[in-house]
């Protein structure tokens, strides 16, 4: 039997594809996952380990830094701060609201957060394999991200790594 959706998907550009092959893939990861998180809540926890490697640190110091401190700054501030709250409220991370880097807070993970995030690691190479990625379309994967970064590492070093 044909898929229903083959021909609508036979005549899509490829961005939508992309989308829908994300889309499966975070959807994948959410079913199978030993705790409900939301889609941000598991894009937020990959930021707080990708903002512990150092160099990103100093990144985030200098960003912070730099940033005009006003109120839509601070209302800001005020939302990541929420939502990083409600991944410390489950026990995935553990926020530090007087971290001595110049920060308004810092993040780390917990060791339950480690292993969530094991957990979604190892999802979405179940996940590859169900969908069938192959070693040819890792390959051009590999030169579709390299190229994508370029665009939004310009755009962040234009910006000044503030956005």
């Amino acid at each position: 039997m044909v898929h229903p959706h083959k021909e609508a998907i036979a005549k899509m550009s490829d961005s939508s594809l992309i989308g829908i092959i994300e889309e499966s893939k975070m959807t994948y990861v959410r079913e199978n996952l030993s705790i409900f998180l939301h889609e941000s809540q598991v894009k937020l926890l990959k930021q707080v380990k990708k903002h512990e490697k150092p160099h990103h640190k100093r990144i985030r110091i200098k960003q912070f830094q730099k940033a005009n401190h006003d109120d839509l700054f601070n209302l800001h501030l005020g939302l990541y701060l929420k939502k990083y709250q409600k991944l410390e409220k489950i026990g995935l991370i553990e926020i530090d609201l007087a971290p001595d880097n110049g920060l308004e807070y810092d993040c780390k993970l917990t060791s339950k957060g480690i292993e969530i995030l094991d957990e979604i690691s190892n999802l979405e190479g179940e996940w590859e394999g169900v969908v069938g990625i192959t070693e040819d379309d890792h390959e051009t994967l590999k030169n579709l991200a390299l190229n994508s970064f370029e665009i939004s590492y310009r755009h962040k070093k234009k910006k000044g790594f503030i956005f």
